[in-house]
């Protein structure tokens, strides 16, 4: 998959994003193989499922490079997360990571 370039509204950014319709979730797992948090696929999440599943296909693990990206992808909501932390935690594990936090393999199911 070829990486899109990430424009100012999440929602257009979603659009560009392979479809989520097969996914039930997605697990992130640290480096001693704890999985440490869960996307679902439910109302709420989907944005997040599907910016972390292209994270995925795109990167293959979520290392500061992915979450510098997938920051660009959630637009204006990154920047809400960082005005409000705790708010956007899917956001917010992107912005410790980006900061040198440790990478996550990401396991689509």
């Amino acid at each position: 998959m070829t990486q899109i370039h990430p424009g100012p509204s999440f929602r257009e950014n979603l659009q560009q994003l392979p479809s989520i319709t097969d996914v039930q979730r997605i697990d992130l797992i640290d480096a001693s193989g704890v999985v440490i948090a869960t996307i679902e696929n439910a109302p709420g999440k989907q944005g997040s499922l599907a910016v972390y599943q292209a994270l995925k296909l795109d990167f293959g693990l979520l290392d500061a490079a992915a979450a510098r990206h997938g920051l660009e992808l959630f637009a204006e909501h990154t920047a809400d997360a960082r005005s409000r932390p705790g708010a956007h935690p899917n956001i917010d594990r992107l912005l410790a990571i980006a900061a040198g936090g440790e990478p996550l393999r990401i396991e689509i199911v």
